[in-house]
């Protein structure tokens, strides 16, 4: 499906090699050498350190990223003026803090003493491959495999014919994932998708997904899945079989299980990616779990109550396949949804040790990782349950595991779906902070929400006086702490809390048939921009360096597939469809409201001289395509 490629070009000797860290963070300036420090804009970041940059790599030659970075052989760019971005890319600089947006106000949160360690995220890197690995199969498998693929089954009608529709979902999600990490290796820093179609598009692309993102996709499905977890803890504590429980009951355990998770990954990074290295493990665990019993009842014919199904054996794997295109459309759209999250480790690139390794690593073990994982689960299921019964249950695994071990494998199944739900609420909350925080770095939110740390960031961290009054303190800061100093607290509390109440709203709400279609056409929308934003730089900017670079026929796969989710939606649903454009309508507005207004001068008053506003030199206003501008020098 891809391969690793290289940049292969010649830098001039007497400058540093630039890397595409450099082309993600760097900030235009004015094509005019022999600048002193001026001012971007009113309150902006100084046009020195944007200059410092010429003579400094923004990563320490101890990080481990660093060592294994290619030299890109070259690279045209301009000594006097760095590379040439347009200022209304939300071009970053290395700052003594981390990555900030230039023209930004500089906010009293992004001063050295008012965060932890005078710290953040991308300059404190502690992902490794396998929490990447943890937060995408963590997210990917939630609750649907275990108790509804009856949409695939229904729709594609007959055993063979589902599991054919499985192996295609997945491989089409898996070209998605892998644009993505093209994209990533290209712009390793957090975010996103909010990064590459602000660096691509524009500011006002990136904002609006970060509008639909932050408020709705996110807390929405975090939403779905605590309510289903919610529902399976409660039925494992009354009963499966158990009738009339109160629907407030199932909402007060979502909560709390939101509430949980969401302390838990506020208290470090450590100990998040380790409850989602943990429930990953878990996940396979469980599959095969699932797997290895379907095999010994298919083979002994052991259950606990009544015969085993047969069909596997009396009938033909593909007998009754549907010939009718539009259920095979339903049931590949099914499929794909089962597969969505794939893009949860992008949200969190800039925080990856080895980004350029890992993050393609991370996608393709996943995929196919996951892949097999539901294959062979449906297969277990085919040979226990009647295909009627998987077809008509939304607690396929719960009836799995009663039929072969009676009361306790019910009971067994439910908490393991529950504990389910649970790792991939840890995974996107996990995500869901990080998407909140860029964008509170880059001026889309208050700056409350680009800090780290508890409270406003307005004085000493009180986290760190805490941490240091008793003995105790500071060994619970070395168990679970995170590393280099940061110790405990080194989080976006602020966004995770902000997801969390949003997400708390939605469950108490409880209505989710329009936020589903808003999900599918918004999602998928953004997915499909973002994927073409891959093809865009292909042509426009070949000599960017990508340290990974998947197959052209990939993106091109994966916008056809993304167009046939949007048309299907479009068409089923149009007046909920035509909510969902209106709500992304509405965040043009909140954009200047936001961003227009972040630098005095406005949007307009953006100068491509490296300014921001009216007190920036030149006056020729900045341009979308920034790589018009890349290879001038």
């Amino acid at each position: 499906m891809s391969r690793i490629g290289y940049a292969n070009l010649q830098t001039p000797s007497s400058n540093p090699p630039r890397d595409s860290l450099e082309l993600a963070s760097l900030a235009s300036s004015s094509p005019i050498s022999g600048r002193t420090s001026i001012s971007s804009s009113l309150t902006g970041t100084s046009s020195s350190r944007k200059l410092s940059l010429e003579n400094s790599d923004p990563v320490p030659a101890s990080n481990t990223a660093n060592r294994t970075r290619p030299n890109p052989h070259d690279r045209s760019y301009s000594v006097s003026s760095a590379f040439d971005f347009a200022s209304n890319l939300f071009p970053l600089s290395s700052t003594a803090i981390g990555y900030t947006a230039l023209g930004a106000p500089t906010s009293a949160s992004l001063d050295i003493g008012n965060t932890i360690n005078g710290g953040s995220l991308e300059k404190h890197k502690s992902l490794t491959y396998l929490n990447g690995l943890s937060l995408i199969v963590g997210l990917i498998i939630g609750s649907g495999i275990f108790s509804s693929p009856s949409q695939v089954n229904v729709n594609a009608g007959s055993p063979g014919a589902s599991l054919l529709v499985w192996a295609v979902a997945g491989v089409l999600a898996w070209t998605g994932a892998a644009s993505y990490a093209e994209l990533g290796g290209a712009i390793p820093l957090n975010g996103g998708a909010q990064v590459y179609l602000s660096k691509i598009f524009g500011e006002l692309a990136g904002f609006l997904f970060t509008w639909c993102a932050a408020c709705v996709l996110k807390p929405g499905s975090a939403a779905i899945i605590s309510l289903i977890f919610g529902e399976y803890m409660v039925r494992a504590v009354v009963g499966a079989d158990a009738a009339n429980v109160s629907t407030w009951i199932n909402k007060g355990v979502a909560l709390a299980g939101l509430v949980t998770v969401t302390f838990l990954n506020c208290v470090s990074t450590k100990l998040g990616t380790r409850m989602g290295d943990f429930f990953m493990f878990f996940k396979f665990v469980a599959l095969l779990g699932v797997t290895v019993t379907g095999i010994v009842v298919a083979a002994t014919g052991f259950t606990w109550k009544g015969d085993p199904n047969e069909d596997w054996r009396t009938k033909g794997w593909f007998d009754g396949t549907s010939t009718n295109l539009s259920n095979w459309a339903v049931a590949l759209y099914a499929g794909l949804w089962a597969f969505d999250g794939w893009d949860n480790t992008n949200y969190v690139v800039g925080e990856f040790l080895n980004p350029n390794q890992d993050l393609p690593r991370v996608i393709h073990t996943a995929m196919p990782l996951v892949i097999l994982s539901y294959l062979l689960a449906n297969i277990a299921y085919f040979f226990v349950l009647p295909l009627a019964t998987i077809e008509g249950s939304n607690t396929v695994a719960v009836q799995f595991g009663s039929k072969v071990f009676g009361p306790i494998g019910s009971l067994v199944l439910a908490l393991t779906v529950s504990a389910s739900c649970f790792g991939a609420l840890n995974a996107t909350t996990f995500t869901s902070g990080r998407l909140i925080y860029a964008a509170g770095k880059e001026g889309y939110l208050p700056a409350l929400f680009g800090q780290l740390g508890f409270g406003t960031g307005t004085g000493p961290s009180t986290t760190n006086r805490l941490l240091h009054r008793s003995w105790a303190s500071k060994h619970l800061s070395r168990l679970i702490g995170d590393p280099d100093g940061a110790g405990l607290g080194f989080t976006p509390v602020n966004a995770m809390l902000l997801n969390a109440l949003l997400c708390a709203l939605y469950i108490l709400v409880g209505e989710f048939g329009t936020l589903i279609t808003f999900y599918g056409v918004a999602g998928y929308s953004f997915y499909f921009v973002t994927v073409l934003g891959l093809i865009v730089l292909r042509i426009k900017e070949p000599h960017l360096e990508r340290p990974y670079r998947t197959w052209i026929s990939t993106p091109i796969i994966f916008c056809c597939v993304s167009l046939f989710l949007l048309s299907r939606a479009v068409f089923a649903e149009p007046g909920q469809t035509l909510i969902v454009a209106g709500f992304v309508v509405a965040g043009v507005p909140v954009y200047y409201w936001r961003v227009g207004g972040r630098d005095g001068g406005g949007v307009a008053g953006r100068t491509r001289a490296g300014g921001f506003g009216p007190g920036a030199s030149g006056g020729r206003k900045s341009e979308w395509k920034f790589w018009r501008r890349w290879g001038r020098s």
